[in-house]
């Protein structure tokens, strides 16, 4: 039988009742002629409750203990999932990671796939079932022991599945009907894409939509994974939500196919750092050490020039989420007294978002850049760091203007216009 993954999240399995509307979904494509493998979330909000008790127990807490916690969420929902569907008439049974089994490594809180052999689950759909409902967001270690994914792990978790089982498509049922051009909380000419490619979706992720997790679609794009993104508070149909797939799979693309933006981002500028071989290495080495996530970087010559250096010096600007800024700063600090690095001064500002534009039709089109400069001048909005890849431009800017930036470089590339 051709083979479905469906994957709800927490708010689409938030409650007794949503779980019945998330399980008439899988009747449908049953009906269909599909068996399908369904991934569940925990519950929504269960997961924090799970965290909070851990950690009101433990601050210290042993991960291995903490992941066998945490991923009881997802196993509940899987039990109540199968309960559902059998009271439905469909054979269905549930999973846990530790049953498939679902191999991973042995990092507790943020573990990689190994590998999801099929033998146990295909024996059961050679059995008659039709489903096999498989909790989310965890796995096995080689030591024995339950790990999870870390944020997202549920997302993850369907792609693998779709992976490893050749599923025709895997379905992610969230609470949005598919990817936008940019969030319609901000514009209200956001329009709803029909397809758009693995690479515009990973840089949409990566650049703050909130729709897919990164991982997610990493894996997807590597094993060409068909996703669909729908609602599952929706009537839906084959034609219904985005469609995630490879670039050869979209007639035409529009120069641009989204705006994204991030409000958690943080500005970091080193001030008189040496100008020499290695520099950038002392920099960014200590940073990654400390976990650092380092996101884009501009290296310019100091206004203080030699000042009371003996050799040329530059400024290193780099941006960091706002919540590694501390992390950030103890790291350089530490570089500096080690002697690794020196500098006048870290100045960190707190007060910016990054806003980008993506689209694959940038690789074969001049002129992206100066009409995304063009339409924020307009606007009289500065830009403090730009950063560019073949699909996409960001750049750094006051906070303040992230919406009207937004609003604007929607308007400028007629995103709203099919």
């Amino acid at each position: 039988m051709p083979l479905l993954v469906m994957k709800f999240g927490g708010t689409s399995v938030a409650d007794l009742a949503r779980i019945e509307n998330a399980a008439k979904k899988v009747q449908a494509e049953v009906a269909r002629g599909y068996d399908v493998i369904v991934i569940v979330s925990a519950m929504s909000g269960e997961t924090n409750r799970l965290v909070g008790y851990v950690e009101g127990t433990s601050k210290l807490y042993d991960a291995r203990e903490y992941d066998a916690v945490v991923a009881s969420g997802e196993n509940v929902t899987a039990g109540l999932m199968a309960l559902r569907l059998q009271e439905m008439g469909i054979p269905a049974r549930s999973w846990q990671g530790w049953q498939v089994p679902i191999n991973t490594t042995s990092a507790h809180g943020s573990a990689r796939f190994i590998d999801i052999p099929r033998a146990n689950i295909d024996a059961k759909f050679a059995e008659g079932f039709k489903v096999a409902v498989v909790a989310g967001f965890q796995g096995l270690s080689a030591e024995g022991r339950v790990t999870t994914l870390g944020r997202g792990g549920s997302d993850t978790t369907a792609v693998a599945f779709a992976a490893a089982f050749g599923a025709e498509r895997c379905d992610i049922y969230t609470d949005v009907d598919g990817v936008y051009t940019t969030d319609p909380r901000i514009s209200s000419k956001a329009r709803k894409l029909d397809k758009i490619a693995f690479e515009e979706m990973l840089e949409l992720a990566s650049l703050g939509a909130k729709v897919l997790q990164t991982r997610s679609v990493e894996l997807a794009m590597r094993y060409k994974v068909r996703l669909r993104v729908l609602s599952s508070f929706e009537d839906t149909d084959e034609n219904s939500g985005t469609l995630v797939c490879d670039e050869d799979e979209i007639m035409e693309s529009k120069v641009v196919s989204g705006v994204a933006y991030s409000r958690d981002e943080a500005k970091m500028t080193l001030v008189t750092v040496e100008d020499r071989p290695g520099v950038a290495s002392a920099i960014f080495g200590p940073l990654a050490d400390a976990g650092v996530n380092v996101d884009m970087i501009v290296q310019n010559i100091s206004e203080k020039n030699y000042g009371n250096h003996s050799g040329a010096v530059t400024d290193m600007t780099f941006s960091v989420p706002t919540n590694q800024v501390a992390r950030a700063q103890k790291a350089m600090e530490d570089a500096r007294a080690a002697g690794l690095i020196n500098y006048d001064e870290l100045i960190a500002d707190t007060d910016v978002a990054k806003v980008s534009v993506v689209g694959i039709g940038m690789r074969s089109q001049v002129g992206v850049a100066a009409r995304m400069f063009k339409a924020l001048a307009a606007e009289n909005i500065n830009i403090k760091v730009i950063a560019t890849s073949e699909i996409k431009i960001s750049v750094l800017i006051d906070r303040r203007y992230m919406e009207l930036a937004v609003q604007a470089l929607h308007d400028s590339f007629e995103l709203d216009k099919a």
